[in-house]
């Protein structure tokens, strides 16, 4: 049955951002797929992250990050927030602090600043519910979704 589930959740789309977060001078990021929009009054976030990535970690520490909607053409960020190294992540691309410290990308069709207000763990990932403090849409284009990555994350780690 698993092998089942598995395929058909497969199949729901969804978009991939770059979530990036500050805690004190340490900045990191990562691709993110399982976000939503859940409230439209106070505009609330919901962003699903296994407790075992090192952004879970200062997510807890910072209680903000910032959210990315990327362009389709700029599949290159999504390596870049996959690896490993947290320095590198960041070496070349333009960002600036957001009102709550984390990295705000400049080069994204928009961006959403978020302060933490709740926290849930319903199963194996950590649902952080933030209210939407800030946001921008500095360029138009087509939002890249999962359609396009060539990745598929199955929420293991």
């Amino acid at each position: 049955m698993e092998a089942v589930w598995q395929k058909a959740l497969g199949r729901m789309n969804y978009g991939i951002y770059v979530l990036t977060t500050r805690s004190a001078e340490i900045v990191n990021g990562m691709i993110a797929s399982w976000v939503s929009q859940i409230s439209h009054t106070p505009p609330l976030i919901m962003a699903a992250i296994h407790p075992n990535r090192y952004t879970h970690t200062l997510l807890d520490d910072s209680e903000a990050f910032a959210l990315h909607v990327l362009d389709r053409s700029q599949q290159e960020m999504l390596h870049r927030f996959k690896g490993p190294d947290a320095a590198l992540k960041y070496d070349g691309i333009d960002w600036l602090p957001g009102q709550t410290g984390s990295p705000v990308l400049r080069e994204c069709l928009a961006w959403l600043e978020c302060r933490v207000v709740d926290r849930l763990a319903p199963g194996n990932h950590t649902l952080f519910i933030a209210e939407v403090v800030a946001a921008g849409c500095p360029a138009e284009g087509d939002p890249l979704t999962t359609r396009d990555y060539e990745g598929q994350y199955t929420g293991r780690v």
